[in-house]
């Protein structure tokens, strides 16, 4: 069993331009949802997110424009479809909230890896879920509450960019 949090890492306004979603037969043809936690080598953590479960958020111009789930299908797979569906165009940033832990365990690429299947969760109290929705909303949304809420178990993981890609993956 793990904590008692269904959210397990998340990534805010990620930039839809900085993922490469046609990249031709370089990774086996995959695109990948990099993200990091720190900077220098020795601190530096990286993960492919395409594979996650959870919620994510579309946004455009104006804000939120469409909120989603991932739960048959992984979050890399919704987000590729709502490049070509009736939300083409409209949204340039996401943000998402996944259910899956991030191991310590890495692949041959030096990433994170991320546990198959979604966890076992124990009973989550009233109280808890309350703050974890509060939690949600607030980094969701981006606001400047007075109290940050934050999440008992998640981890804020940085989108990498097209441009740094090659330099983190140098200091792994």
């Amino acid at each position: 069993m793990t904590a008692a949090s269904p959210i397990h890492a998340f990534g805010l306004f990620w930039k839809v331009n900085e993922i490469d979603w046609f990249p031709g037969k370089g990774n086996g043809g995959e695109f990948r949802l990099l993200g990091r936690r720190g900077k220098n080598a020795g601190t530096l953590e990286m993960a492919d997110f395409r594979d996650q479960h959870g919620i994510y958020i579309l946004y455009g111009n104006y804000g939120p424009h469409y909120a989603g789930l991932a739960r048959k299908q992984s979050l890399g797979t919704r987000l590729k479809q709502h490049l070509d569906d009736e939300h083409k165009d409209r949204w340039d940033r996401f943000s998402w909230f996944g259910f899956k832990q991030v191991l310590k365990q890495t692949d041959d690429n030096r990433l994170r890896k991320l546990k198959d299947g979604l966890p076992a969760m124990k009973a989550i109290s009233p109280l808890t879920t309350i703050k974890e929705m509060e939690a949600l909303l607030i980094k969701a949304m981006d606001l400047r509450n007075r109290a940050d809420s934050k999440f008992v178990a998640a981890k804020e993981w940085i989108q990498v960019r097209r441009d740094e890609r090659d330099d983190y993956f140098a200091r792994l």
